[in-house]
């Protein structure tokens, strides 16, 4: 017993000299909903290459793609609990939050092009957005495309009146809501993890989302017609748990800044390549019949949905409203 002693003094003893352990790396949980292989997919692995490098392994990113630590309606919650750290949620998800203000960026057609998108979120107006989040606890640090809508079915849909009594799966907007009233459709509410599954069995008929969501959730597989609408924009917010990213060291948050940002331009390049690729894809594949609009259906289109901004100047204000409608048309002009 004794000889079992010293022998284990002497271990402590040369554990002691040996210095202290190196400190546990500081964990970053990033939970999002999407595929692996899509725009955000992508850049939240490259933002945990990034990010580990410029740390020097002071932080380790656990990403979990596809909902596999939390669902659309879970996350938001986890983050402000602690939970996880750090999320990319569209812009619809901050209004049942109460910060109704980002809904504007799910109005049809307030943003007509990537060039007017990135005043906004590169600008003044963007940083202004994100400024609202922190009262709930949130720092947003950065805004990610992902593209442009579009209309898919199982019938052909042309015309306004094509629309008629279809049921949408939406995602939890007021202003998707009001979208889809317009046209006299059945908006349903439902996590992006349970779409395929729904258009599957016929819970749903429809969805709007972009090519590169249709394609590789493999909705094209379940929806004989997809509409060509680019009628509205889906981004992300990248946000982190406030008292999280305050707590963290001023260098740490610095480095993790700069991953970001470099993870930003990446994800922000790679969504229209993304698209294009996505639709050629589904155009290959067959399963799905895509429909081209003419100008007088787009403008019919456009004229359907123009009783949604009134709907929506309650509650996200005409004056943020006529904010974007002023970048659009300072682009344009």
């Amino acid at each position: 017993m004794r000889t079992f002693a010293i022998a284990a003094s002497v271990a402590a003893l040369a554990l002691g000299l040996a210095g202290p352990a190196s400190a546990d790396p500081i964990i970053i949980k990033f939970s999002h909903v999407v595929a692996t292989d899509t725009p955000k997919g992508k850049a939240a692995e490259k933002f945990k290459e990034l990010a580990e490098k410029y740390t020097g392994g002071k932080v380790k990113i656990e990403v979990y793609p596809n909902s596999s630590l939390y669902k659309d309606k879970e996350e938001l919650e986890a983050l402000q609990l602690g939970s996880v750290q750090m999320l990319a949620p569209s812009n619809s998800k901050f209004g049942p939050l109460g910060i109704r203000e980002f809904e504007v960026f799910d109005l049809p057609y307030i943003l007509p092009d990537l060039k007017t998108l990135r005043k906004v979120t590169e600008g003044p107006l963007g940083a202004k957005l994100l400024k609202l989040l922190e009262p709930k606890g949130i720092t947003g640090l950065a805004y990610w495309d992902n593209g442009f809508k579009q209309m898919s079915a199982n019938k052909k849909l042309v015309a306004p009146s094509d629309y008629q009594g279809v049921k949408f799966r939406i995602q939890s907007s007021r202003v998707l809501q009001a979208q889809f009233k317009a046209l006299g459709s059945l908006p349903q509410v439902m996590a992006f993890s349970e779409v395929y599954q729904a258009l599957q069995s016929g819970v749903v008929d429809g969805q709007e989302n972009t090519w590169s969501n249709i394609y590789t959730q493999k909705m094209h597989e379940v929806q004989k017609y997809i509409t060509e609408t680019n009628h509205g924009y889906i981004g992300y917010v990248v946000i982190v748990n406030k008292k999280f990213w305050d707590d963290l060291p001023a260098d740490v948050r610095d480095q993790l800044s700069k991953a970001m940002k470099e993870a930003t331009d990446f994800n922000n390049a790679q969504s229209q390549k993304e698209n294009d690729d996505a639709l050629a894809e589904i155009k290959k594949s067959g399963k799905s019949e895509i429909i081209e609009l003419t100008p007088e259906q787009d403008e019919a289109m456009r004229k359907a949905m123009e009783p949604v901004y009134k709907d929506a100047a309650s509650r996200v204000g005409q004056p943020l409203i006529d904010e974007f409608q002023k970048e659009a048309k300072s682009t344009t002009n």
